[in-house]
């Protein structure tokens, strides 16, 4: 075979490598657009940096939305973790922070020791050991760094370290990366009640709807629970309404807090909160009830040296496809309501299963 041939083999070889990477970039980039819950943005980010560039490990760390004075690890994929299971943090006015705003490539670990003095920030990013580090720049303002760990190759032979070719190619997934995670921040914050940081009731019927939908699809179940703080009035009355902010934030935290990551709490109104729990029965749904309501009960609240007791009242519903065929989501939270009603009326501080029965077809329209 010529020179020639040769030549011509291996720039058709290259062009279709481009043609597939530029088809994985329109995939990329239509999967971070579609995504817009924060973990599942983050996950596949990672796996598609890890996928792309052949990488054993990746991370990715992200303004703190709940305090932008930091930048959080959030992932699962790497090998630092904190004995004490507390976030691993970059305070945002470390100077890696401020040079890595400045960088519009990909760096190594090498260079912001070379540029940056031993900070908390240079401390976690060693310790990580990153091959590659991508600051995520939107709108000439940092809100993630991405970092890769090392290639693997399945030629032995094959040169280590990042082509050009593969920096320009994970440069290009971090402009995607920087502007889904701005999407993503801004849905957020908007679908957050502040005080409690639980979700909005508006954005739980979104979500409740999509899973009831599923739940009919794959016959699996779905319940929701209603709770409300029992006589919060007699607490603002008493103690002012700061003490009552406090107690509505303790009560989202205890239930938040009893939650797995898929389940979804949210502040329903005023002392009123809501929680979805996917592919959850009944036995469990109650389970799960009565654990929160017993951690609120027997919760210390501590408000300006007065020492009270919560209490919670709660309802149960259960979507089943033979024996609750709901259609409307508004239809199981209603039901989960009457529970709720049930157990107010019968002594408060207790869980109720609501039977479908209580709601008819007409109170669900």
């Amino acid at each position: 075979m010529g020179k020639e041939s040769i030549k011509i083999e291996e720039l058709t070889a290259e062009y279709e490598k481009k043609i597939y990477d530029l088809e994985q970039l329109l995939d990329i980039s239509k999967s971070f657009s579609s995504t817009l819950e924060s973990s599942k943005l983050l996950e596949s980010i990672i796996f598609s940096c890890m996928a792309q560039l052949r990488v054993v490990d990746a991370g990715i760390f992200v303004l703190d939305l709940l305090n932008s004075d930091f930048f959080t690890l959030e992932t699962n994929n790497t090998p630092l973790k904190d004995p004490n299971c507390k976030k691993i943090q970059i305070p945002f006015t470390d100077p890696v922070i401020s040079f890595l705003s400045t960088q519009s490539t990909p760096i190594t670990l090498d260079t912001i020791k070379a540029t940056c003095t031993e900070t908390t920030g240079v401390k976690i990013l060693t310790e990580l050991n990153p091959t590659l580090i991508v600051p995520l720049i939107q709108k000439n303002n940092i809100n993630g760094i991405l970092f890769l760990g090392e290639q693997f190759s399945l030629d032995p032979e094959s040169e280590s370290g990042f082509t050009e070719y593969e920096k320009n190619l994970v440069q290009t997934i971090a402009s995607l990366a920087a502007i889904a995670i701005n999407n993503a921040a801004l849905i957020e914050r908007s679908s957050t009640d502040m005080m409690t940081q639980l979700k909005l009731k508006y954005y739980f019927y979104n979500i409740l709807t999509e899973k009831l939908h599923n739940a009919m699809d794959q016959d699996i179940p779905l319940s929701v629970i209603m709770f409300d703080i029992d006589f919060f009035k007699h607490f603002n009355d008493t103690y002012g309404h700061e003490c009552g902010d406090y107690v509505l934030k303790q009560v989202a935290a205890i239930i938040k807090a009893n939650l797995r990551e898929d389940d979804l709490a949210s502040r329903y109104g005023g002392e009123e909160f809501t929680v979805m729990l996917n592919d959850t029965k009944k036995d469990d749904a109650m389970n799960i009830a009565e654990r929160i309501r017993s951690c609120i009960e027997s919760h210390d609240f501590s408000f300006n040296d007065q020492h009270m007791k919560v209490t919670i009242s709660c309802g149960v519903a259960v979507f089943d496809k033979k024996t609750n065929p709901i259609t409307v989501a508004k239809q199981i939270v209603s039901q989960a309501d009457q529970g709720l009603y049930m157990s107010k009326h019968n002594g408060r501080n207790r869980v109720t299963y609501a039977p479908p029965s209580l709601v008819s077809e007409t109170e669900a329209q």
